[in-house]
């Protein structure tokens, strides 16, 4: 029988079966804010599984997830004691979220090291996998709807916009004026930071985007090699292995 993995993140929470040998078609999602354990029970009606295996960064919502499985399954909370297949390179390895923990599980079988995978979430997360291999660290930066709403909640007259590609980079209206701010100028930054990395990284690395805005961002930005939006959830899978 499958495991269930549990993706717990700012914003939403995704779900999906996975054995030995990958992930299953089954796949869930509930908005984070909504996810109590009346919605839990609604959706995880007639899926069976063995254990759980969860990755979480919101602590009200990690103690929802342990109270709805205790005494149903063995459940294990993703953490930097986990058996991720690598080592970690990290002063404070606690500190480490556990979905970074997760994307860096996923990379190794799935795109091979060094590498770095960007999370491009409510936050954009890089995280650096060197070739040893062993998970080195990484950079924290605000997400590109983080960005664009900050505008819209501290000005008067900016409105809230679709983050969809601009038509160029003059913008002829307001709303075309913040898209090209927003998708330009966040690659930008991506490619930054992503030089930065490279400096300071031996070996040319594999990079992963993956995330909500994976897509449009990675577009536009030659230096990422693939978008993979199974690779946290692919991570769980490779950890429950180990544990279960």
């Amino acid at each position: 029988m499958p495991w269930l993995l549990i993706d717990n993140s700012n914003t939403r929470t995704k779900f999906s079966l996975g054995d030995s040998g990958g992930l299953l078609p089954w796949r869930g999602v509930l908005p984070t804010a909504d996810l109590t354990s009346g919605a839990l029970g609604v959706l995880l009606t007639d899926v069976s599984f063995d254990a759980v295996m969860i990755c979480s960064v919101v602590p009200a919502k990690a103690e929802v997830l342990e109270k709805f499985f205790a005494g149903k399954s063995p459940v294990h909370f993703l953490d930097s004691t986990s058996p991720l297949g690598m080592g970690i390179d990290y002063p404070q390895p606690s500190q480490i979220g556990a979905d970074r923990l997760a994307n860096a599980a996923g990379v190794l079988t799935r795109h091979g090291v060094p590498a770095i995978i960007i999370d491009f979430g409510t936050a954009v997360t890089f995280d650096v996998i060197s070739a040893a291999p062993a998970y080195c660290g990484g950079v924290i930066a605000p997400g590109l709807g983080a960005m664009t709403g900050y505008l819209t909640r501290k000005t008067a007259l900016l409105p809230e916009i679709d983050l969809v590609e601009p038509p160029s980079a003059i913008g002829k209206s307001t709303i075309h004026a913040m898209q090209a701010g927003a998708v330009f100028g966040y690659r930008g930054l991506v490619k930054e930071i992503i030089v930065r990395i490279c400096r300071e990284l031996d070996g040319k690395p594999h990079i992963i985007a993956t995330g909500g805005d994976a897509a449009l961002i990675a577009h536009g930005v030659n230096e990422i090699d693939v978008v993979d939006p199974d690779i946290t959830l692919d991570g769980l899978r490779q950890v429950a292995a180990r544990v279960f």
